[in-house]
Formats: structure tokens, C-alpha cells, sequence
């Protein structure tokens, strides 16, 4: 007998193929291609398949090439074997060279392409394979429903799941997963829930986890727990792959004690160890807060796994423990580990809320050196953190130089121009953005919104309200929220209360941002009922809600009820006083008269006094001419900001209103040893989309002749109805007439009249100011109102002006 053909032989080649071992080899490879058969057709294809699982595919070929038997399975073996390694081509090659092609030929194949992530293939493969008359098995099916369930391909999936009933395979357990699994990523948990309780008996492990880790990719991490409890009630022992899923559940529903009790099944059951369970459990103490068992974990397991690493930076992120993050991060790269583009975004984060520009550099140094600023998302990482550190150059340069920013890329130097208060160049950038037809995201519209509320641009904001509406898109808390604030501040009341109307949800912030919206316009009555109906939806009120609260109190006069709010806070609420809120007090003290009770509160203060307490202290003050506590708040304001100038120039005035020059030059005089200079006054008025901005005396805008020649009509008609210049708000070194003639040409009126002659009849007059309205154009604006039949709204930096028949929404207390 040829000794290559005897049954010891045959036994040893086997075990040693199986074993990888590679003596078998090179007996194989010896040979002859007219070799006679060595062993029968079932043994040669045991070896293809033990060389095939040992990535010896092209040894395995040499052993087919030489076999003088192939059957069905001899080519599905050999196809499957290239399929597995990923040399799909020649899979199909020899796929194509298959005399007999049976159910496991195809599925062989099919297999491969689903592996590989090529759905098309797939799909194609199997219609194919029923046009030719061959009936799928619960293999094929699987495959093809792997394919549907990675891309999300539903209708597709419905489609097989069709085939599945038509051929009875959709009782199979293995089909059942798939599509259990399928209907899951596809986001149709309720259907997936349905098949899989259909199910009576004889589910195992698999199913089990596909139900586990479906609801978890739907967000339901209760519903995730109950399953995974009702499998070992079932007495089905969960896997490594069953552990992450609940584990991830547990982060889902913030559910750290049962995660604990996962902990020690796994811990029992000895999968303690393995990486993914391990990253799992990281992640989920991480997002649960509890950062000590998380790092526990990761030096119990000396893993040197990259996602474990990423997943405890991130919980440090979200905790706010950046230092500890960074921390981490230079472990990492001490240890010389593979450090991926999922590392830096959370690294990035911690440096821009660390402020550290010189460690922020030399990661973006190393970022650039290791490839990854190719990476989209940590391009628009370190646009974002270059943004919040205000270097929007740097910022810019970074978006510049990538091939296709995203929605994100725009929307994080939006947002970083927004922040840094260049709201113009936010909004140019939204207008490239829509040219460019990049999609809007929810932060791209609260963004821009905010930009516009900053300019106070109405006239865009309510294009970008139109956009919205036009493209369809879905409500969302954040987007709401933005534009009733835009509509505020901007000052269109109705518009911001019609927004909050139309809010589908409503939290703490929309409540807060109407009530202190009302409370800013000279609404304040409308404020406290807001608060009222706030507290009956069954929301409480927070420390910023407060601020509100009493800042509506103050300007409605309301003393009684600021004080009563401002008791329940502790009492009720358990909501400490800031020094916010005691200015909030003070100042409603102050339009009372109470001048001297509200010195009283600021000595009986439990925190410290800040500039706001002290600012609404000497704006009491200078209303009702009490210089002895204006003296002292405003020496309080030059020892705290020693170079604002708003105090220097109220006790300059309070000083000459009451015929102290001599101690109204002092303090100027102190003004200008200390190198303060006074911020210069401007107003803005928008008119057709067009902002329009003057100074006082201002004779640069195109249309000056027209707009001075207004002023003049302007002060005649409302000296006729009783207009008295108020020259204590003029140069006090000049003559009367020239006095009043300074006081004609304060910005405030210059964008009054140019409203007068550019806006229609009975359109309402929006101007904003960037320092408070001087007296004396309060005044005229008044008379300009009730002469002129006009609706004039001003807001300057501490509150809204709505003017009417001669009367202002401030109470003359502003």
C-alpha cells in the first residue's frame, strides 16, 4: 500500500492541519498533481476546511487543484475558505467555475459579501440564487439579514422576512435572531419584541442577547435590564457579547446599582478579563458617574485596549474632571499605546474648558502628526476648542484646511463667533453655509439664533424662522428655546410669547427665559403669572428662574412680592440667595424710595457684595439723590472695577445735580489719573435687513442732511407739546444753546428720526443702544411717541423701553 494513502497517515496529516502545524504543510505541498486520491472526498474537504481556518487558503487551493474527487461541498468549502479571508474575487471566481452549485455554495458566498459589509452584493446574490429555483436555508437567510440588519436596510429586510414565511423557515432560531436583530437596528423594536415573545421555547444565548442589545440600541435601557433578568430567570447563561449590551443599558438608564450586580454575575461566571465586557463595565460606572470603580477596573484588568481607555476619559469629561482626563491621556501616550481619533475629541474638550492654550498646541501638534486631523471629528474638536479659548483664527485655519467640512465643522465656528460676541461673521458664515447647501442641525439654528439676538437683527432672525419652517424641521427644546429668546431680546414680545406657545415640550429654561423676557420689556405683572403657571405645570424654579422673578418685581414696583419671593427661595425651594439676587432686591428697594432700607439689606447680606449689588445700590441712589450711600457704593465699584467708567460718571453727575462742581471735576479728574475712559455711546436701528448705526453728532450716514434736517422738525413739534431740554446731561462748560444743541444729536435721537423717515406709517421703531439712555433723550422720546403716533421700543443695556402716548414701559426707572 503507497504509504500516502494509508489510514495512520491520514489521521496524523488531519490532526496536524488542524493543529496548524507545519510539517503537514509541506506534505501536502509535496505532492504529485497525479497523486492518487490520499484519502476519501469527506476527509479532503475536513482538511480544506482545517487549512482554510488557519489562513493556508492558497496551500488549501493546492490541495483542490490536486484532488481527483470534488463534490458540491468541496467547492463550497474552497469558496467559503477565500470568502472568509476577504479575497472575495477569487470567491467568485471559483464560485463561477462551480459544475453544481447547491444552497451551501451560495450561502458560502452570500456569507463572505455580508461579512464584508457589501449589501449590494448580497442582495444580488440572493434574488439570483431563487431565479435559478434554489430554495434559501436558515443559513442564507441569516447572511442576507446580517447584510439588512448592518445598513439599516428595512424594506429589504421585510422583504426576506417574507421569504422567510414562504419557505417555513421563520420559526428557525437562527432566522428568528436575524430578524430580531434586523428589525432592531432598523429602529423597530416593536416588531423585533414581537417575534422574539412568539418564540415559546427554545430560545438560547444568541436570541436572548439580540433582545438584550436591541433595546439598548433603541435607547429603552429598562426595557434592556427587564429582558436580560427574565434570560437568567430562563436559566440562559448570558455571554461576553450578552454583558456590554446590558452593561450599556445600565449607563442608558443611569441604573449604577444593577450595573454593580452585572458586575458581580460577570465576576461569578469568569468573564472577568475579556476586553469588551471590561470597556463595558468601565463605560458604564464612567457614564454613571462613579469614576473610582470605573479606574478600578481599568487597573485590574492592565488592559492596554484603547476603548477602555476612552471610555474613562469621556466619563471624566462629563464630570467636568478635565485635569484628571488629561491625565490619562498622558498615560496613554507614556505607555505608548495606539492612541485612535475617538481619543482626542474628548481630550480637546477637556482643553477647552481648561483654558490651557500651550498643552492645547502640542496636541494639535500631535494630532497632525499622527494623521488624524484627516479625521473629520477631530477636526471639528479642535475647531470648537480653538473657538472657546477666542483664538478664532486659529479656529478658522483649522476648518479651512479640511476637504469637506460637515454640519458640525460650520456649526462649531458658528458657534465659536457667536460666543466670542463677532456675531456679524456668525451670521455671514450661516449665509455661505445655505449657498454651500449644507443641511441645518438643531446647533446650527440655535446658534445662528443666537447671533441674531445678539445683533438684535430681527429681520434675519425671522428669515431663519422661515427657513425652518420651509425645510420642515422638527421641533426640538434646544431650537425653541432659541428662537422665543431671539424674539426677546430683540425686542418682539408678542412674537417670543407666540413661540413659547407653540413649544411642544417646555422646560425650566423656556419658563425662565419668558418670564425674565416680560420682566425686561416692562412687563413684570405678566411675569409673576407666567411664574404662577410654571409652578401649577409642575416645574420648580432654579436660582437663574429667581433672578427673573424678582428682576420683574423690581421694575413693576412690586416690593411686597419681591420680598416674599425672595424668603420663599430658601424656605420653599431651598435655593440659596446669590449676591444676583439681593441686587435684584436692592434695586426694587430703590425704585420705592427705600434707599435707605436697601442699604440695610446689603449690611445683612450672608454673601459677599459683588458689582451688581453695589450698581444697583448707586443707581438707587442717583434716582433719589442720596449721595452719602451713593459715595460709598461708588468708592465699593472703584475698589471692585477700578476701571468701569459707569460709576465714575454717575457720582460725577449725582455730584453736579446737586451743584457740587467742585467734586464732580474731582472724580473726573480721579477718572483720568486712572487711565478710565468712558465706553463711546452709539446706537443701532435695522431697517429693511440693513443695520444703521450712529454716534452722537454723527454726520457719516448717507442720508444725513435728511435725518438732521428731521431732528430739527422733531424738537420743535414736541417742544410744543412741553419738551424741556434737560442740559444736566450736556457739557457743563458750554452756553445753554449750545448745551441743547449737543443734546439734539445724541445717537438715540439720530436713529429715532431716520425710523421716522424710512419706516412706514404705524411700523413700530426698534433701536438699541449699547449704554444706558441718557435723561434727557428719554425724555424726548416720550413726547416723540405721543406726537408722532408711534411705537418706539429702545432697549440699552439694562433694559426695554417700549414707548406709548408719551409714557415709557420703565416707569422713568431705569
Amino acid at each position: 500500500m503507497n504509504k500516502l494513502t494509508s489510514r495512520p497517515f491520514q489521521l496524523s496529516l488531519k490532526l496536524c492541519v488542524e493543529r496548524n502545524h507545519e510539517e503537514s504543510i509541506k506534505s501536502i505541498q509535496s505532492l504529485p498533481l497525479a497523486c492518487p486520491t490520499i484519502c476519501s472526498v469527506v476527509s479532503s474537504n475536513r482538511l480544506l476546511r482545517a487549512l482554510s481556518k488557519w489562513g493556508r487558503i492558497d496551500v488549501a487551493r493546492q490541495m483542490f487543484d490536486k484532488m481527483s474527487q470534488r463534490d458540491e461541498f468541496s467547492w463550497s468549502t474552497m469558496i467559503s475558505g477565500y470568502a472568509r479571508w476577504g479575497r472575495l474575487v477569487e470567491a467568485h471566481q471559483l464560485f463561477e467555475q462551480t459544475p453544481n452549485r447547491i444552497s451551501v455554495t451560495w450561502s458560502s458566498l452570500i456569507s463572505g459579501y455580508a461579512h464584508y459589509g457589501l449589501p449590494d452584493k448580497v442582495l444580488e446574490l440572493f434574488w439570483q440564487m431563487q431565479l435559478e429555483g434554489l430554495k434559501p436555508d436558515e443559513y442564507t437567510l441569516g447572511s442576507v439579514l446580517c447584510a439588512c440588519s448592518n445598513f439599516s436596510l428595512l424594506q429589504r429586510g421585510k422583504q426576506v422576512h417574507c421569504c422567510a414565511i414562504k419557505t417555513s423557515c421563520d420559526s428557525n432560531i437562527y432566522v428568528v435572531t436575524g430578524l430580531v436583530d434586523m428589525y432592531a437596528k432598523c429602529m423597530q423594536i416593536s416588531d423585533a419584541s414581537y417575534l422574539f415573545d412568539r418564540i415559546s421555547e427554545g430560545k438560547n444565548h444568541v436570541l436572548w442577547t439580540a433582545i438584550v442589545s436591541g433595546y439598548c440600541q433603541n435607547g429603552d435601557g429598562i426595557a434592556s435590564i427587564r429582558y436580560f433578568c427574565n434570560m437568567w430567570i430562563e436559566g440562559v447563561g448570558p455571554n461576553q457579547f450578552t454583558f456590554p449590551s446590558v452593561l450599556t443599558a445600565c449607563a442608558i438608564a443611569l441604573a449604577h446599582g444593577f450595573g454593580m450586580q452585572v458586575h458581580g454575575c460577570i465576576v461569578r461566571t469568569g468573564f472577568s478579563g475579556n476586553v469588551f465586557v471590561d470597556s463595558a463595565l468601565i463605560y458604564m460606572y464612567a457614564k454613571c458617574g462613579d469614576l473610582e470603580s470605573a479606574k478600578n477596573v481599568l487597573e485590574l484588568t492592565e488592559t492596554e485596549d484603547v476603548v477602555s481607555w476612552n471610555c474613562l476619559i469621556v466619563g471624566c469629561v462629563r464630570q467636568g474632571n478635565w485635569n484628571e482626563a488629561l491625565s490619562l491621556f498622558r498615560k496613554m501616550y507614556v505607555k505608548g499605546m495606539k492612541i485612535d481619533g475617538f481619543t482626542y475629541p474628548s481630550v480637546l474638550n477637556s482643553l477647552a474648558s481648561l483654558k490651557d492654550i500651550k498643552i492645547a498646541k502640542c496636541v494639535h501638534g500631535l494630532i497632525v502628526r499622527t494623521g488624524f486631523e484627516e479625521y473629520k471629528h477631530v477636526s471639528n474638536a479642535l475647531i470648537d476648542m480653538y473657538a472657546k479659548h477666542g483664538m478664532l483664527e486659529c479656529a478658522f485655519g483649522v476648518f479651512d484646511n479640511m476637504c469637506e467640512p460637515d454640519v458640525i465643522s460650520w456649526t462649531s465656528l458658528i458657534g465659536g463667533y457667536t460666543h466670542c460676541g463677532s456675531h456679524e461673521k456668525a451670521l455671514n458664515l450661516f449665509c455661505q453655509m445655505r449657498k454651500m447647501g449644507i443641511g441645518l442641525d438643531e446647533f446650527a439654528i440655535s446658534g445662528i439664533l443666537s447671533a441674531c439676538a445678539g445683533l438684535t437683527v430681527l429681520d434675519f432672525g425671522r428669515q431663519v424662522h422661515v427657513i425652518l419652517i420651509k425645510i420642515g424641521f422638527v421641533s426640538s427644546l434646544s431650537v425653541d428655546n432659541s428662537l422665543m429668546t431671539m424674539y426677546a431680546k430683540c425686542g418682539s414680545i408678542e412674537d417670543a410669547h407666540r413661540a413659547f406657545d407653540l413649544m411642544p415640550v417646555r422646560d425650566i429654561v423656556s419658563w425662565t427665559a419668558l418670564i425674565v423676557s416680560y420682566a425686561r420689556n416692562g412687563r413684570g405683572e405678566v411675569s409673576l403669572q407666567l411664574y404662577d403657571e410654571m409652578l401649577k405645570s409642575g416645574i420648580r424654579p432654579d436660582s437663574v428662574t429667581f433672578i427673573g422673578l424678582l428682576f420683574a418685581c423690581s421694575h413693576a414696583g412690586l416690593v411686597a412680592e419681591a420680598k416674599y419671593h425672595f424668603e420663599s427661595m430658601s424656605k420653599v425651594y431651598g435655593v440659596s440667595p446669590e449676591a444676583e439676587h439681593y441686587a435684584c432686591l436692592i434695586d426694587g428697594l430703590g425704585r420705592a424710595g427705600k434707599v435707605c432700607e436697601a442699604g440695610k439689606l446689603l449690611n445683612q447680606m450672608i454673601v459677599e457684595a459683588d458689582p451688581t449689588v453695589w450698581k444697583a445700590l448707586l443707581a438707587a441712589c442717583r434716582v433719589h439723590g442720596n449721595i452719602t450711600l451713593g459715595e460709598k457704593a461708588a468708592w465699593s465699584l472703584f475698589k471692585l472695577e477700578p476701571q468701569n467708567a459707569v460709576p465714575y460718571v454717575l457720582l460725577s453727575n449725582m455730584y453736579s445735580a446737586a451743584g457740587r462742581w467742585d467734586d464732580a471735576a474731582k472724580i473726573r479728574s480721579l477718572m483720568k489719573s486712572r487711565g478710565v475712559t468712558k465706553e463711546a455711546g452709539y446706537s443701532w436701528i435695522e431697517v429693511n435687513g440693513i443695520v444703521h448705526t450712529f454716534m452722537v453728532e454723527d454726520g457719516s450716514h448717507p442720508r444725513a442732511i435728511d435725518i438732521y434736517s428731521k431732528i430739527d422738525e422733531i424738537i420743535s413739534m414736541i417742544k410744543e407739546a412741553g419738551y424741556v431740554p434737560d442740559t444736566n446731561y450736556a457739557l457743563h462748560d458750554v452756553d445753554e444753546e449750545v448745551k441743547e444743541l449737543g443734546l439734539a444729536y445724541h445717537s438715540e435721537k439720530l436713529a429715532v428720526a431716520f425710523g421716522l423717515i424710512t419706516l412706514p406709517q404705524g411700523a413700530p421703531i426698534r433701536i438699541f443702544k449699547n449704554l444706558r439712555v441718557c435723561g434727557d433723550c428719554h425724555c424726548a422720546i416720550k413726547f416723540v411717541s405721543k406726537v408722532f403716533k408711534r411705537h418706539i421700543i429702545l432697549r440699552d443695556s439694562n433694559c426695554f423701553h417700549h414707548f406709548r402716548e408719551g409714557t415709557c414701559s420703565c416707569r422713568d426707572y431705569w
